[in-house]
């Protein structure tokens, strides 16, 4: 399952924004390393479901009437303060969890409430921007810790007659997340002597920048937009690539108001519907909310997921069935399962998604909307439903 996870000093929101995410019970306080031991959680990315294009909805649990829920795993563990790289706070275990994530949400206190060390103050007086690349350069030096320790290792391997400097950092490299594609694609980019004898610190820390931004792409999630200074979001949005602007506190009150059958709302819409019985003062908080889903589009928290994996993972949903007329399962289930995967991928990629059994065995495959077999090297696209043909099916 791919894997999101969620960075930011302490204090920041992760947690509301987790509990939000998964509706998963833990402990959300204003104080310091609420989190201390990682919690990993499912939540989704939503998108649109191919059922829209039957005569009726699939019925799948993960759809809500069109809207389909995808499902990931979201990781939060202990915020990251200034030294993080070296140990402090709980440092080293946080950057450490952070090594199998595909992407990362950074949560930043976009109100500018909290200082460098997640310790609150007055609204406006830190500076947010600071947040964002505090975040980037912790990463950077642990990354470039983890290949100075192995550094010594690797000039004592070169002096192999058989040593290959790529094969070496390779090896290293994979320990953090990067697959051999991605070290090939760093270094021919990267300007870098043959000999790791002349390499300096600079040098691995520049490598540890481009296997930081290739292998653990960022997202800032704005949070805490609906108390921040007007200038703020627009600031943050100059000075990283990806600003999502959220209030977590909002989407946690509206999914609790779900449960408690208050409201109508599906994570990710722009309103929501009063159905239940609310008190005068739960009206007006909820109203308030309208306020801030008005203003941004929404609360941010599925937008922020969908832009992680979507927009900058570059990923699509493919739906495998084994009956290309009904779009249906062996039990005879509407569009059962769904699976992300990276653009450009082929029908033959989603046999092994599915199962390596099935991949192994692949045959053939067959584009279920046109009722037409497809090569095995056909880019699939977003939304697609695919028959793969298998000796293992």
């Amino acid at each position: 399952m791919l894997s999101v996870a969620l960075a930011g000093k302490p204090n920041a929101g992760k947690s509301t924004f987790y509990k939000a995410a998964t509706m998963a019970d833990v402990d959300v306080g204003n104080y310091p390393f609420t989190t201390i031991d990682p919690n990993r959680g499912v939540s989704h990315v939503r998108t649109r479901c191919p059922c829209l294009d039957l005569d009726g909805r699939c019925g799948n649990d993960t759809c809500h009437d069109g809207k389909r829920y995808v499902p990931i795993e979201l990781l939060d563990v202990a915020g990251l303060v200034p030294g993080a790289h070296e140990g402090k706070g709980l440092g080293n275990q946080f950057l450490d969890e952070l090594t199998n994530a595909d992407v990362i949400l950074n949560v930043v206190d976009a109100s500018g409430g909290t200082n460098e060390a997640g310790e609150p103050v007055e609204v406006g007086a830190y500076d947010p921007i600071e947040d964002v690349e505090f975040i980037e350069r912790e990463m950077d030096l642990w990354l470039a810790g983890i290949i100075d320790r192995n550094w010594e290792t690797v000039e004592r391997q070169s002096r192999s007659p058989e040593f290959d400097l790529e094969d070496a950092l390779t090896e290293t490299l994979t320990g953090v997340g990067a697959s051999e594609h991605d070290v090939m694609a760093i270094l021919r980019e990267f300007e870098y002597d043959d000999d790791p004898m002349a390499w300096d610190d600079a040098d691995r820390e520049e490598l540890a920048r481009l296997v930081r931004e290739r292998t653990k792409p960022i997202v800032v999630v704005a949070n805490k937009a609906d108390i921040a200074p007007e200038d703020n979001i627009d600031r943050l949005q100059t000075a990283a690539d990806r600003v999502v602007p959220c209030s977590a506190e909002s989407e946690l009150a509206l999914r609790n108001a779900v449960e408690a059958g208050a409201i109508d709302y599906d994570p990710g819409d722009g309103t929501f519907t009063i159905t239940g019985e609310v008190s005068g003062s739960q009206r007006s908080g909820l109203e308030q909310i309208r306020e801030v889903l008005e203003s941004h589009g929404g609360t941010g928290v599925q937008a922020a997921l969908d832009e992680a994996v979507y927009d900058l993972l570059d990923r699509i949903t493919v739906y495998p069935v084994q009956n290309e007329t009904h779009w249906t399962d062996g039990q005879g289930n509407v569009l059962p399962d769904a699976f992300l995967l990276a653009a450009g991928a082929t029908p033959k990629d989603l046999a092994f998604a599915v199962h390596s059994d099935i991949g192994e065995g692949y045959l053939h495959a067959i584009d279920a909307r046109a009722n037409r077999r497809i090569g095995e090297d056909h880019e699939l696209s977003e939304g697609d439903v695919v028959k793969i043909v298998s000796t293992a099916n």
